[in-house]
């Protein structure tokens, strides 16, 4: 009836091809934003900066995923989505700081990108119990 974590090192490699394909499409990500943002403030699209938050987005996801997946795997349904929106929540008060709306997409698209890189490589670590149809 819960799921559990499979214990190999596939789910590390997972994650380290995960973090790197989640850095090359938000590299891109803010490669097309600086292209298409002119004026106003910009923050987040220096390589500088997303690089290191794609890691640490990667490996905090894949914390909660573990814990999440643990505890309540049926959460996971829920939990993922929702934790997204919450970290599109500091992306729209950058508005407010005089951020451009191209700029604040993009930042939304990197949390997405990241969100997806987590879900790629953890999902295949979770095993359903034997007579637990909920995932279907």
């Amino acid at each position: 009836m819960t799921a559990t974590l499979a214990k190999s090192p596939a789910v590390a490699t997972r994650l380290g091809l995960a973090a790197l394909a989640a850095a090359a499409a938000n590299a891109a990500i803010a490669l097309a934003a600086g292209t298409l943002v002119s004026g106003g403030v910009r923050t987040g699209l220096a390589p500088v900066e997303f690089l290191p938050a794609t890691v640490i987005g990667i490996v905090i996801g894949a914390i909660g995923w573990t814990l999440v997946a643990r505890y309540a795997p049926k959460a996971l349904r829920v939990v993922v989505p929702a934790a997204l929106v919450l970290t599109w929540i500091p992306d729209l008060l950058l508005l407010n700081a005089g951020v451009t709306i191209g700029n604040v997409i993009a930042l939304m698209l990197m949390h997405l990108v990241v969100a997806t890189a987590v879900v790629t490589a953890m999902r295949p670590g979770v095993r359903r119990a034997r007579g637990d149809d909920s995932a279907r």
